[in-house]
Parts: C-alpha cells; structure tokens; sequence
C-alpha cells in the first residue's frame, strides 16, 4: 500500500515559516495538507494539544470530512513544509490506501480519547460532576452520523442479497 507521500508526490508544495499558521481554527479553506518536513504545534481553543514532526501527517482532515471549520490551529515550530490537496473528498475517493490510513488515524485519535475518557470515569466514580463523563462516552462509541455516505453500487448479482 503506497503512503500518503507517495501517493501525493507531484502535488503542490507550500512553505511556512517558523511562527506561521497552517491552519486556523474557525476558519474554512476547504484544503487538506500532509506534512512532508518541519513540525508544527496544534492547538485547541489556545491550549497546545500536540506537537507533529511525522512526514505524512496529515492536517485539516475534520473539516474537509465534516464541511466545518477548523476544529484546531496548527502552526509551524520550525521550517515546515506541507502538500496541499485542494479538493480532499475527491482525492480521498480517487485514493483508497490514502484514505484508509486517514480512517486508521481518526480510529487511533478516537481509541486514545476513549481510554482517557474511560480513565477519567474510573478516578471519579461517585463524584456526581462527572456524570458527563457517561454521556460523553455513550455518544462517543454509538451515535451514528447524521449525514450518511451513501455505500457503493452493489456489486451483487441478480436476486443475490448480503447479510
């Protein structure tokens, strides 16, 4: 299976300078970007969520999937350069080995979340202010999306039905 690099070599490079902002929050630009060099700090509502240095990292993926804003700022810690995709649900169609490292990576950042919402509950039990914690998690491992992808053509034959 060919890497998100791979996959986007010939693709448009853009650079940042260290201090620059990729990405920010609330803001829409409707692109995709995967860092090829550099690192970047992500921050959620002022608060340093991570910090990425991974070539083939990729930035943007909630709100090119979601059609929201940015859910995070990424800014560049050093020199950083990234590919840009500038129609992602397209490239994601045309690419399924890109797109399933992405749905590998949002199933890690959910796993991770998970975990630390699950520890949470455990260090509070009984502490009635963390009821949420509950209601989080519910939502988390069972909701279903409001708006559906519809599935494939169905490469079933005749009166063949899947179960």
């Amino acid at each position: 299976m060919p890497s998100v690099l791979e996959v986007l070599r010939g693709y448009p490079v853009r650079s940042y300078a260290v201090g620059e902002a990729v990405l920010t929050q609330g803001e829409r630009t409707g692109l995709l970007y995967v860092l090829v060099s550099g690192a970047v700090v992500v921050m959620k509502d002022d608060v340093e969520v991570a910090r990425v240095s991974d070539p083939g990292a990729i930035f943007g993926d909630l709100s090119a999937l979601l059609d929201v804003p940015h859910t995070a700022s990424v800014c560049a810690l050093r020199e950083s350069a990234f590919h840009v995709v500038a129609e992602p649900r397209a490239f994601l169609n045309q690419h399924p080995a890109v797109c399933l490292q992405l749905c590998e990576l949002l199933a890690r950042r959910l796993d991770s979340l998970n975990k630390y919402l699950v520890d949470v509950k455990q260090q509070f039990t009984g502490d009635g202010h963390l009821g949420m914690v509950d209601d989080v998690l519910d939502t988390l491992m069972h909701r279903q999306p409001r708006k559906r992808v519809p599935p494939k053509p169905s490469s079933l034959a005749g009166d063949e039905v899947a179960h």
